[in-house]
C-alpha cells in the first residue's frame, strides 16, 4: 500500500491558475494498492457514504483541479482506481473505511509537523535532497519515496512534488525501496508539459517553493 502525500497538483498542470485555492501545506493524494489486481470496477463511488468524513476530505485531501461545485471528482478517481481494489483489505473495504483509513494514515504520518520539526520549510533557496531523505528517514526510521518534477529549461533546481510513504498490508510503515519493481500509479496522470514526476535527483539542487508561482 502507498499513501502519497502532495503539496499541490498546480505545479503538474499547464496553467497554474486552473488552480483552485491551492493549500500551502501536504495534502493527500491517494492510497494505492501496490499491485492492484482483484478490484470490482463497478463498485461505484458514492458521497453519501462519506459524509461524515466531508469536512476532513476538504482539508486534508482537497481537489484543487475542479471548481467547488464538482470536487468530488478527485475522490471519485482514486476509488474507482485504486479504492475499489484496496477493498480486498477487509480494514478498507467499504468507502468509509478506504478515505477514513487514509486521512488516518496521514494525520499519523503527520509530514508537515516532520518537515518543520527538521528545519525544512518551504524556501526561496535550495535544499540538498540527501539532507530532506536524510531527515525523513530519521524521523521516521522507514524510508519514503521523494517524487521531484525535473529542473525546467535554464534552471539548475529541481522542484520537490510529492512525497510517498510505503506501508505493509497491516498498514505499518515499511520503506518504499522494499517495494520497488511494483506499479507506479503515477505516471498516468501526472505531468507538467511533457515533465513527469519521477524519483528525485540526489545530486541536484532542490526547491521546495510553498505555493504556486
Amino acid at each position: 500500500i502507498h499513501a502519497a502525500n502532495t503539496l499541490c497538483f498546480c505545479f503538474l498542470q499547464m496553467n497554474a491558475n486552473d488552480c483552485h485555492d491551492p493549500p500551502k501545506y501536504w495534502t493527500i493524494h491517494g492510497l494505492w494498492p501496490d499491485r492492484a489486481e482483484d478490484c470490482n470496477r463497478t463498485w461505484h463511488f458514492n458521497v453519501t457514504e462519506i459524509k461524515d468524513l466531508l469536512t476532513d476530505m476538504r482539508h486534508y485531501w482537497p481537489d484543487v483541479l475542479h471548481s467547488s461545485l464538482n470536487r468530488t471528482q478527485f475522490w471519485k478517481h482514486e476509488w474507482d482506481k485504486h479504492g475499489t481494489c484496496a477493498a480486498t483489505l477487509e480494514v478498507l473495504n467499504s468507502q468509509k473505511k478506504y478515505f477514513g483509513k487514509a486521512i488516518e494514515l496521514y494525520q499519523h504520518v503527520d509530514l508537515n509537523g516532520c518537515l518543520l520539526k527538521a528545519g525544512i520549510k518551504p524556501s526561496s533557496s535550495y535544499y540538498k535532497m540527501t539532507a530532506i531523505k536524510e531527515a525523513l528517514t530519521r524521523f521516521y526510521g522507514v524510508t519514503p519515496k521523494i517524487q521531484c518534477l525535473p529542473p525546467e529549461e535554464g534552471e539548475k533546481a529541481q522542484t520537490i512534488g510529492q512525497i510517498e510513504f510505503c506501508f505493509t498490508k497491516e498498514l505499518q510503515l515499511v520503506n518504499c525501496t522494499a517495494l520497488e519493481g511494483g506499479s507506479n500509479p503515477l505516471q498516468a496522470h501526472l505531468k507538467h508539459g511533457t515533465s513527469e514526476l519521477s524519483v528525485c535527483n540526489d545530486t541536484l539542487p532542490t526547491y521546495y517553493p510553498s505555493e504556486v508561482q
